[in-house]
């Protein structure tokens, strides 16, 4: 079974970029080329390739299968506006997993998953125990006592992945009286990595979704 550290380590040497959602930093540091015997060198890429490469950026950062990006895509592309990359990205940061992650509280996208799987975030007070659940603005997101008990916690305080929470959430308070809050809906300017956006809207944009 291959190790997961290896994997994460591997996908972000293969695209180039750290992706902090995977929780394993430094993967470029020692070997700024991708795995396997032509890693380093020069690589030319085509125009599906550059597009494919964004896409596959923005699934293994914020660990989704295809399908599960293709249905927040789909979510996105509904109502007003033509600026759907940008509504999505809004959506998955504002999920639930994700946003425990922002505010420091697991050092990975995957963990904060656990945590809200095993019922340790509450979302106005209430558990939840579904990580993709959007947060509305103005909702409070806290950790519960027994999930500040909880390794995945504590070695996120210890380490964060990141140093800074972004604009668009506000992190109150300390320890049990600690509360997440989204100000307000961010776009691609929210992702945490070199991101072109225009070359991950033509990769969907022949595609039907």
């Amino acid at each position: 079974m291959a190790n997961p550290k290896v994997a994460r380590y591997r996908i972000q040497r293969r695209l180039g970029v750290e992706l902090p959602g995977l929780g394993k930093a430094g993967a470029l540091e020692r070997r700024p080329y991708p795995p396997g015997q032509n890693g380093n060198k020069r690589r030319k890429f085509s125009d599906y390739a550059l597009r494919l490469e964004e896409k596959q950026k923005i699934r293994n950062h914020y660990v989704l299968r295809e399908e599960q990006l293709r249905r927040f895509i789909r979510q996105a592309k509904t109502g007003t506006g033509t600026n759907w990359t940008a509504k999505l990205i809004g959506l998955l940061e504002t999920r639930l997993d994700n946003m425990v992650f922002r505010l420091g509280w697991a050092p990975s996208i995957r963990s904060a998953r656990q945590l809200v799987s095993h019922g340790f975030v509450l979302i106005d007070g209430k558990k939840v125990n579904i990580g993709s659940v959007v947060v509305r603005p103005g909702q409070k997101v806290t950790v519960s006592e027994k999930g500040l008990k909880n390794q995945i916690y504590l070695h996120a305080k210890q380490s964060p992945r990141i140093q800074e929470v972004p604009e668009f959430l506000r992190r109150e308070g300390d320890g049990a009286n600690e509360v997440g809050t989204v100000q307000s809906l961010p776009g691609v300017e929210a992702v945490p990595f070199t991101f072109d956006a225009g070359l991950f809207t033509e990769y969907y944009a022949a595609r039907n979704v």
